[in-house]
């Protein structure tokens, strides 16, 4: 689950207003809709959506009144015109120009994760700052300087940027794009960024993600090589102090 770190925003006045709730369920039903699609329905009905997603019929119809979209009794949605609806929410409904910083492993697997255009996006850059990745392919493209970043996003016009670099380096990631074009940034560096204002940031820890996914495991004394059986826990984490 990643986490927000600023204002939602949205390509229009009606998105950049839903509760950030429904926008994270958004993706969830385009993708239930893919699917449904792909096995020749035609129409997706709140109660198909809600067994695929996890989530109540009711809520799945308040999220889609935010389209202004509205089904028909007995019938259903048009799986086709709702998933377009959605696209057109998400801002996916036209190719987005993206650009990864960090041409490790994690952000090499990024850049070609996303070059898919069935996700709606675009990589049109990748950066690093190490001489031995500059240059070297990645996909179609090749690495460049980090420090081109700036000019980058104003002659590639690139509206997202993926963070995946070194915690002690995704600030000044950051601090380059301020007063650029970018309008969002998803970042995987463990550590939190401050974006400039009007920044959509969104912060993906993997780590913190796997940790939380363990406290809902089944907890073994064997998992951890001298864990004690009446002290599973480990030390606190980020997310112990919410109650």
């Amino acid at each position: 689950m990643a986490q927000t770190l600023s204002a939602a925003t949205a390509p229009d006045g009606a998105a950049r207003s839903a509760p950030m709730p429904a926008v994270t369920r958004m993706p969830v039903y385009l993708g239930a809709l893919t699917a449904l699609i792909a096995a020749g329905r035609t129409t997706a009905s709140s109660e198909d959506l809600a067994r695929t997603c996890g989530v109540g019929a009711a809520i799945v119809r308040r999220d889609l009144s935010l389209l202004r979209f509205t089904g028909r009794r007995g019938v259903g949605y048009d799986a086709l015109d709702l998933a377009e609806a959605i696209r057109g929410f998400l801002g996916i409904d036209r190719l987005r120009p993206v650009g990864v910083v960090g041409a490790g492993r994690l952000g090499t697997a990024l850049a070609h994760y996303l070059s898919d255009p069935e996700h709606g996006f675009s990589v049109k850059a990748v950066f690093d700052d190490a001489p031995v990745r500059i240059g070297e392919p990645v996909g179609d493209l090749v690495v460049a300087d980090i420090t081109d970043l700036p000019r980058a996003v104003e002659s590639l016009a690139l509206e997202l940027l993926v963070i995946a670099v070194p915690a002690d380096a995704a600030q000044s990631v950051v601090d380059a794009v301020s007063g650029t074009p970018v309008k969002g940034l998803l970042n995987f560096a463990p550590v939190p960024v401050r974006g400039p204002a009007g920044v959509e940031v969104r912060q993906v820890d993997l780590a913190t993600e796997l940790q939380v996914l363990s406290h809902f495991a089944p907890n073994s004394p064997q998992a951890v090589p001298g864990a004690s059986a009446h002290s599973p826990h480990p030390s606190p984490g980020p997310l112990e102090a919410e109650t």
